[in-house]
Order: structure tokens, then C-alpha cells, then sequence
């Protein structure tokens, strides 16, 4: 594997870090602005939504130069973005902030994925984009969870200001290690866009949306439900990241192997499993050992259902995939402002720090009844293919077909 790859994990490695480490920051972060929990929740949502216009937009100028100035811009806006949120005189600054350095992140795994495969050799290919994603699974595991015990231990602002040193390594790492390469040939939006005229892109972008959003109604808010509800210290927020960072590699693994198998029925039991975990964590988040293995949980069924919906977008945008491929990034953050929105909706109402979970629990159960109609709608358009070519349709079918 090239050492181009390394450059582009590392990339990852930031962008994974800066998404995920300010849910574990909120509490400082809301102190520091004298803010509530909910309005430092928009940290979150301000990102994801960022990312949801940024995907397509960045994906459609990443066309107008060569893929490797593309790479660095965006690592260039991540730097600047973090930089602004580490420096941050005031709320509204450090959500600006958010935001810029949130439009690299779907083009930059979106067009990434393409430089990865370029590398190497056509053999290869698969293993190369799954190095760069490495960085964002890494991320979770060790990125998160020390960026956490920095935040708490010297200042949030020197967590932002070291993941805006990692953006400045992999940019010159991509400056230095990544081969030049022709532009891309110019996106016909029109065609691109047709694909979205395809009921079941939307129902598999409606699921991405629904079930991951179940996850983040949770976890964003996961600071202060274990320290307040389950009686965790401060400091113990960051092995907690650890085990959700875990359980989303393990899902992640899963869903990837099963995927190609039974992608439904792989959808089914995920989210079903996911809704009823999300359930049940206002009650586990009472007791530290069980909220630890729920955290667990979420993070490992959160993502197993992360390599069926992609695949099963990709699979229904057939004709479209680069743009449907960083829509639907756009897709999962999309999920993560709507939930973090509504999860600090209950907790301004006074519903408590764990109302968050039936928040979550609702989502996934949404994504999960949106998953049965979508199959079902498929079956009734195979059957309807096969009753028209076999020529079995009723009378006023087959005249309209003969005619």
C-alpha cells in the first residue's frame, strides 16, 4: 500500500476526531459560553447540516480541478474551521466554525475514496479505501476518547487547536505523497440528479436518516446522562467513548460482512435491535455497568447498519453513485442534526437527560417500518415485471402492452 494512503488516513483520522469528540465536550463547552445543554447541542447539529450541504456542493467543484488541490482545499477549510473553534471569542464564532470545517467532510470521503482506489492496483482497490477509512473507525477508538480527556483535563480549546495540527499533517501529507492526477470529467448534474426521482433512493436515504439519527438522539447527549444520571465522574466519559468507539468497529465489521448476504434482512435486525436498545437505555442509563454495555450496544448496532444503507443506496442510484454516494454522507448527518435537535428539544421541556433514548428508539423504529415498505414496494414491482413478461397480466394490461 502506498504511503498516499497514510496521508489520506490521516485526514480521516482529524475529520472522525472533530465530528465525533464535541459530545464529549458539551458539558465544558456550554460552562465556558454560559449556555445550556441543549444550545450547545447546535454544535452538533450545525455540523451535521454542514455536512449535508457540503457533500454534494463540494463533490460537484471537486470536478472543476484535479482531485489532489481538491483534497488539500478541503483539509485547508477543515484547518481553518477548527482553528476558529479553538479560538472562538464567543458561541456563535465556535458554531461558524463548526460549520466550515463540517463542508470538507463528505467530499473529502467522497472523493478520497477515488484517489484510494487510483493508488493501487485493480485487485486492490477495496483494501485501499477501507485503509483510509481506518482513520475515521480509529478515530472513534483513540481520537475521541483522549481528545474528551484533553478537553476536560487542560481545555476543551487545546482539543480543537491539536485536531487542527492533525489537519495541517495530513495536508502536507497529501501535498507531499499524493500523485498528481487529471481532473475529473464534469458531472452532468441532470442525469445525476434523475436518480433521485427513484422512489426506493429516497426510502434508502430516509432510513439512513431515521436509523442513524437514532443513534446521535443518544449519544449526543451522553456527557451529561451519565454523569448526572448514572453517577459517572467527568473523567470516566472518555472510556465510555472508548466502548462506543469499540462496538462501532465491531458493527461496522458486521454489517460490512453481511451486507452482500441478506442486506434486508440485515437492515431488519439491526434496527430492530437498535430501537429496542434505545428503549431500554432510559432505564440501563440508572446503573454504570449496564449504561456501559448499552453504549456498547448503540455504537455496534448503530453501525451495522451503516454498510447496508450505503450499499443499498448505491445500489437503487444506479447511474448516479458519486453524487448519491456523498449524498448520502449528507444523508447520516442529516439523521444526526434532526435527532440532536429533538434531543435537546426533551431535555429543555424538562423531560430529564435520559428522554433523549425514546427520542432515538422512535427514529430507529421509523427507519425500521420505512425498511419493511420498502421491501415490500419491491417485491410488488418484481411481481409486476414478471407478470408483464411472462404475459400473464389481466386483459386491459396485456392490451396496453401489445398495443
Amino acid at each position: 500500500m502506498p504511503l498516499a494512503l497514510l496521508a489520506l488516513a490521516i485526514g480521516a483520522f482529524g475529520i472522525g476526531t472533530t465530528e465525533f469528540v464535541i459530545m464529549g465536550l458539551l458539558p465544558e463547552v456550554a460552562d465556558d459560553f454560559a449556555v445550556s445543554i441543549p444550545t450547545a447541542g447546535f454544535l452538533v447539529t450545525g455540523y451535521a447540516l454542514g455536512v449535508v450541504l457540503g457533500a454534494p456542493l463540494m463533490t460537484v467543484l471537486g470536478t472543476k480541478v484535479s482531485r489532489k488541490r481538491m483534497l488539500m482545499s478541503l483539509m485547508g477549510l477543515f484547518i481553518v474551521g477548527n482553528l476558529l473553534s479553538a479560538l472562538a471569542p464567543a458561541f456563535s464564532v465556535m458554531l461558524i466554525g463548526r460549520v466550515v470545517a463540517s463542508l470538507a467532510h463528505g467530499a473529502f470521503f467522497g472523493i478520497g475514496s477515488v484517489v484510494a482506489a487510483d493508488l493501487v492496483a485493480p485487485d486492490k482497490k477495496a483494501g485501499a479505501i477501507a485503509m483510509m477509512f481506518t482513520g475515521l473507525t480509529v478515530a472513534n477508538v483513540v481520537g475521541v476518547p483522549l481528545g474528551t480527556l484533553v478537553g476536560q483535563s487542560i481545555g476543551w480549546r487545546v482539543t480543537f487547536g491539536i485536531v487542527a495540527a492533525l489537519g495541517v499533517v495530513g495536508l502536507v501529507g497529501i501535498a507531499k505523497l499524493v500523485p498528481d492526477m487529471p481532473k475529473q470529467q464534469g458531472v452532468r448534474l441532470r442525469h445525476e440528479l434523475a436518480a433521485f426521482k427513484n422512489a426506493q433512493v429516497l426510502l434508502a436515504m430516509a432510513m439512513t436518516v431515521l436509523g442513524f439519527g437514532g443513534v446521535f438522539a443518544a449519544i449526543t447527549y451522553i456527557a451529561p446522562m451519565m454523569t448526572h444520571v448514572a453517577g459517572f465522574a467527568d473523567g470516566s466519559v472518555t472510556w465510555l467513548l472508548v466502548l462506543f468507539g469499540l462496538g462501532m468497529v465491531g458493527g461496522n465489521l458486521v454489517g460490512g460482512k453481511y451486507a452482500d448476504r441478506a442486506l434486508m434482512p440485515m437492515l431488519y435486525i439491526s434496527l430492530g435491535a437498535l430501537a429496542v436498545v434505545l428503549a431500554l437505555f432510559t432505564l440501563t442509563a440508572h446503573n454504570k455497568v449496564l449504561a456501559a454495555v448499552t453504549i456498547a450496544l448503540i455504537g455496534a448496532l448503530g453501525f451495522a447498519t451503516v454498510p447496508p444503507l450505503q450499499k443499498r443506496v448505491l445500489d437503487q442510484a444506479h447511474g448516479a453513485p458519486t453524487l448519491a454516494s456523498a449524498v448520502n454522507i449528507g444523508a447520516f448527518n442529516l439523521g444526526n442534526a434532526v435527532s440532536a435537535w429533538l434531543g435537546g428539544i426533551v431535555i429543555a421541556a424538562g423531560y430529564g437527560y435520559t428522554s433523549p433514548n425514546w427520542v432515538g428508539a422512535a427514529l430507529a423504529a421509523a427507519a425500521l417500518l420505512l425498511a419493511f415498505l420498502s421491501a415490500a414496494l419491491e417485491r410488488r414491482d418484481g411481481a409486476s415485471s414478471s407478470t408483464v413478461v411472462s404475459g400473464t397480466a389481466p386483459a386491459g394490461r396485456r392490451a396496453v402492452v401489445h398495443h
